[in-house]
Parts: structure tokens; C-alpha cells; sequence
């Protein structure tokens, strides 16, 4: 297992939470005017408001002690500005995750138009945390636990009620590469020739994954999103969550922003998975090595959708801690280039790029 960061750490919930601010004093005001009736109704004590964490979006997470009598210590709030965020998505997944019988944040109260949620607190022992500490045999156990959820969330959450990942949003995500990380981040320039190469591995990479059968994909199923409660593995960040690929959460949570794994490792988990599935009676084939490549080219359009997504963050949002993982998605992206013929175009194009981002000193 590897891992490396300042935002890594971060994540792990290893550097010291940031003070509450408001950049916006309107907002603090309505912010203020919501929470206090509530207060009164959850035994909440808003002295205690503190910052939970935040997230490449726009989103970020209070948390605000309660009266334990009440039946909890402490509640996280959401605090979504619209109309750069919008909670509904959120509350609505939130009640199919809870209705398939598993542990997501339950919402207390919900003010659409603001922005604002009051939720349950899952506590705040990432999964990811607990991974980074944890033993060879310790790793296993949790990874083991997270594949057998994920089976449990594709089984029990319907995709029909979700928004369809489709072909446009596959296309869509693409294009954040050549965008931010090509031309932004590294000042490449593609000839023609380039761009038409581009083209064909895109048009093969959609391809490849509208083909593949489809469930409820949350979407970012990777250890950062998932907690350690007494419930049972706690859900998070999942407002995104689509009918989509039956791949991608696969290969969300076998290669992370925050850790690696020795291959080795992530096939025996991705054949705990499929045989998994197999028995919960999704549609994964009865061909392992054909679920194998699905999960690879899934990883290729996630990986290269992110090498752009951490450039955006930086260059458009002031958030250049992301670039830092740059490395590692190259590395994914590589890996998989490599070993497929149709992608030996794609790997002439990352070479300019992956080269100088792996020699930054950082391992894969």
C-alpha cells in the first residue's frame, strides 16, 4: 500500500480541522436563521459549530454537539450554496441507500432553497484512516467489507430511480482532460493528428463502458467516502450516484487518490467481488477475465476524467493540492495503456506528461 500528500493527510483526517469561516455574511445570517428553531427541536448547541471537513466541491460539512438525551452527541450539517450546489440529489439517494438497508446519513431537516441539511454524524473514523494504519491482514478485512457493501448497494438500490450515466456524461468527463491537464496544466498543444487519436480512444472508451450492464454506480466508492460506525460501513458523497456502469465503483475503490495497491491485491478483491455479485445475482459474466478488462477501461475513464478534474481544481479554484496526486492517476493511466493495443495511441500522448509528472519524486 502507498500513499503521499499533504491532501492525502488531509483526507485521512490526520492535519488539524480548519476554523469555521463565512465568506458571505447574507448567507451566515440565513445560515443562523435556519439553525436556530432547529436547535430547540434536536437539542442542538450551536457554540459548538465547528468545520467536519470539506470537498472538491462547493460543499462543505459542520458539526455541532447535541444533547445525547436527544439520542446522538453531535449532527453534521450541510452547507451547500446554491446555485453552485444543490441538495435534493443528496436527500434523495440518501433515502434509497437507507431503504436498501444500509448506512447512510439519515436527514433530519431539509431547506432546498438555502442550501442547508441537518444530518446524522456517521462519526469520523474514515475508512481511509483506517487503512493507512492498518496491517497487511487489517487491510484486507476492511477492503473485503467494502466490496461485500458495494455488492449490497448495487443489489438493493435501484438504478431506475437514479439519473442515467450515459454516453454524453462518459464524453463530457473525457474532455476535462485535454482541457485542464493537457493544455492548462502542462501547455501542450495537440497536432490534428493528436486530437483525431484522442478521439478514437474516447470513442472506444465510451463505448466500451455504455456497453457494460448497468446498476446503481455511486460514482467516487472509494475509501475517503466510506466510515467506520457501529452500523455498518457508513456511506458518504453520494448526491452523484447514477445508473452507470457495473465496473466503476469496482475500480473507484481498488485504485484511489489516496492509496495504491500491489496488482496482485486488486484482482483477489475484484474476484471477491465478482463472486459476490455472482451469488447477489448481478449481471457481472460468467467470464472473470472479461470483468477484469471491463474493470480496467472503467478505471481508464475515471482516471483520465480525474487527471483532469485535479487540474480544474487547481487552476479555476485555487485548490493546487490536488495536483499533487497527478502522479498516481498517470501512473493508473499508464499501467492500463500498456497492456491493451487499442490504447497504444493514448499511451503516445500521456508519455510527454506522465514522464515528467513521475519523475516529481513521487512512487506509484
Amino acid at each position: 500500500m502507498q500513499s503521499h500528500s499533504s491532501h492525502a493527510r488531509e483526507a485521512a483526517g490526520t492535519l488539524p480541522p480548519a476554523t469555521l469561516r463565512w465568506s458571505d455574511a447574507a448567507r451566515e445570517r440565513a445560515f443562523e436563521a435556519w439553525l436556530a428553531p432547529l436547535a430547540a427541536v434536536h437539542g442542538l448547541q450551536p457554540h459548538t459549530l465547528r468545520l467536519a471537513s470539506a470537498d472538491a466541491s462547493f460543499r462543505r460539512y459542520l458539526r455541532v454537539d447535541a444533547d445525547a438525551a436527544r439520542g446522538a452527541a453531535s449532527r453534521i450539517i450541510m452547507d451547500a450554496p446554491p446555485p453552485l450546489e444543490d441538495v435534493r440529489p443528496f436527500v434523495a439517494v440518501a433515502r434509497l441507500i437507507r431503504a436498501a438497508g444500509l448506512n447512510a446519513p439519515s436527514v433530519l431537516a431539509e431547506d432546498p432553497v438555502q442550501g442547508f441539511l441537518l444530518l446524522g454524524d456517521l462519526g469520523d473514523r474514515l475508512l481511509l484512516q483506517a487503512l493507512r494504519e492498518a496491517d497487511a491482514g487489517g487491510a484486507d478485512r476492511l477492503m473485503r467489507e467494502a466490496m461485500t457493501t458495494l455488492v449490497r448497494f448495487q443489489a438493493g438500490v435501484p438504478a431506475t430511480a437514479l439519473p442515467a450515466f450515459g454516453e454524453a456524461t462518459l464524453r463530457e468527463e473525457l474532455e476535462l482532460f485535454p482541457e485542464w491537464c493537457v493544455q492548462r496544466e502542462y501547455g501542450i498543444v495537440w497536432s490534428d493528428a493528436q486530437r483525431a487519436q484522442w478521439e478514437q480512444t474516447c470513442a472506444q472508451l465510451v463505448a466500451a463502458l455504455v456497453a457494460q450492464p448497468v446498476v446503481a454506480a455511486h460514482r467516487d466508492w472509494m475509501p475517503r467516502n466510506l466510515m467506520l460506525d457501529g452500523a455498518g460501513l457508513g456511506i458518504l458523497d453520494f448526491q452523484d450516484a447514477a445508473a452507470g456502469p457495473i465496473a466503476y465503483d469496482v475500480v473507484s475503490m481498488l485504485r484511489d487518490a489516496f492509496v495504491s495497491w500491489e496488482e496482485e491485491q486488486e484482482i483477489d478483491w475484484t474476484i471477491r467481488y465478482w463472486e459476490a455479485a455472482r451469488r447477489a445475482g448481478l449481471p457481472v459474466g460468467a467470464d472473470f477475465g472479461d470483468f477484469w478488462r471491463a474493470v480496467e477501461w472503467a478505471g481508464l475513464q475515471r482516471h483520465l476524467r480525474i487527471l483532469g478534474v485535479f487540474c480544474r481544481l487547481k487552476h479555476r479554484d485555487g485548490k493546487p493540492g490536488y495536483a499533487e496526486d497527478l502522479p498516481r492517476f498517470f501512473g493508473y493511466c499508464t499501467r492500463v495503456a500498456m497492456r491493451y493495443r487499442e490504447f497504444a495511441p493514448l499511451l503516445r500522448l500521456l508519455e510527454p506528461m506522465s514522464g515528467r509528472a513521475l519523475q516529481a519524486g513521487y512512487t506509484f
